[in-house]
């Protein structure tokens, strides 16, 4: 990527209305862009670190068994009136509309009802279970507020996933499973020693619920943590019913603002009875199918991680996230200017992902954007880099090194 060819430059100039760091830092460094309260359009280097997110939990997903498929946006009224969940009262976050010709349909919040109507067309017997899918969506919810950037936002990247059982007991076995994937991919995301599996309400989804919430200073959530055993309770349960319910004693629970990147929701036979989606079993009776789901907000993640990994100049992106390895620099004649070029082809063939600042602007704001952006290496070319070996920095250390091109390639590859 040549920024001289990109129409997207950093900024300081922040919506006055935004009060969030992660909308701030990632809205200055050109990653986002703010349409309005809890929207965003995600710009190349954005989509970028979306893209690699959504890769961490597609291989995830893919190792529980499930497939990826893409559900439709547009809801019909009659599904979910079948389980009670068109209701305002009971979801208060519909984006609700009428086709044309008078029909009312809804803007997919969440996709339960759906995938149960869409398997029973397919589901028939035992055999034909268990199984489960996933898939990666723009979700639309009305919330009232929405003050905290990419962190609660109306319009939002989602990956749910939806698995489908013959039994409680088959359900609870995969339910098990989820939560270890749920819990690598945030090992994976760099998020794991702050992520803790938290005891909530199920809302308008079941009458408990297990998020993942990561501790964070200006989280939305309040949560009580018991750090040596690694569970918490979100404070809309936090009971001293539910603290015995679960064995952990009060004085060992440290209050904690958090932000939920994670909800699992074990719903039972309760979809598939309300539904009449049934599967035939070894003897010939039909019973339920049992159905529990899987979310996480991909592009609240990436305000998460902007929220914890930064500094002051900029984002600190993990590498496996960030939207670029190198961030390449030329000062200096054509000599530096040969070498940058050649050093970028030789990254790109090597299938490096490169942020090439070509641009005719002074070296110090190369060098804050290189920063700002958060990319894992700096790395300078000047007139004696082809002899004496390009400057290389890491983006958390302070001191540059010198390398030749090959092990330059070695080290980011």
């Amino acid at each position: 990527m040549r920024l001289s060819q990109s129409l997207f430059k950093t900024t300081k100039t922040i919506p006055g209305d935004e009060q969030a760091k992660n909308a701030k830092l990632l809205i200055q460094a050109g990653f986002v862009y703010k349409e309005m309260a809890g929207v965003y359009a995600y710009l190349p280097l954005g989509l970028r670190v979306l893209e690699n997110i959504k890769e961490v939990i597609r291989s995830e997903m893919n190792d529980l068994g499930a497939s990826e498929l893409l559900m439709t946006s547009l809801q019909p009224k009659d599904t979910w009136e079948m389980t009670g969940r068109w209701d305002d009262e009971t979801v208060d976050v519909w984006f609700k509309s009428k086709l044309k010709n008078g029909t009312e349909i809804g803007f997919g919040w969440s996709h339960e009802e759906a995938l149960m109507l869409l398997i029973s067309k397919f589901v028939h017997s035992y055999r034909d279970l268990p199984g489960g899918v996933y898939q990666f969506q723009t979700k639309l919810r009305n919330e009232l507020r929405s003050k905290s950037g990419l962190l609660r936002g109306r319009e939002f990247l989602m990956k749910d996933m939806y698995h489908f059982s013959r039994s409680q007991e088959e359900l609870d076995e995969f339910y098990e499973r989820a939560k270890q994937a749920y819990l690598n991919v945030y090992a994976k995301l760099g998020l794991g020693e702050n992520t803790f599996l938290t005891f909530a309400s199920g809302g308008a989804f079941t009458q408990f619920s297990h998020e993942f919430q990561t501790v964070l200073r200006d989280g939305e959530d309040t949560i009580y943590l018991d750090r040596a055993k690694k569970l918490a309770i979100n404070q809309e349960v936090y009971t001293d019913e539910v603290i015995a319910q679960l064995g952990l004693k009060k004085e060992d629970l440290e209050e904690v603002r958090a932000s939920e990147v994670g909800n699992i929701f074990n719903f039972g036979s309760v979809k598939g009875e309300q539904m009449s989606v049934q599967f035939s079993d070894e003897s010939g009776n039909r019973k339920p199918v049992f159905l529990s789901s899987y979310g996480i907000g991909v592009s609240r993640l990436m305000g998460v991680m902007a929220e914890l990994f930064n500094d002051n100049r900029g984002l600190v992106w993990p590498k496996q996230i960030a939207p670029a390895k190198v961030y390449l620099i030329a000062i200096g004649d054509e000599k530096a200017t040969n070498a940058a070029e050649d050093l970028y082809n030789i990254l790109t063939e090597r299938g490096v992902a490169v942020i090439y600042d070509d641009r005719d602007v002074r070296a110090g704001e190369k060098f804050a954007d290189a920063d700002l952006m958060g990319i894992p290496w700096r790395v300078v070319a000047n007139n004696q880099a082809q002899a004496d070996g390009y400057e290389i920095k890491d983006r958390i250390e302070n001191t540059p090194k010198h390398m030749n091109a090959q092990a330059l390639v070695k080290l980011v590859a």
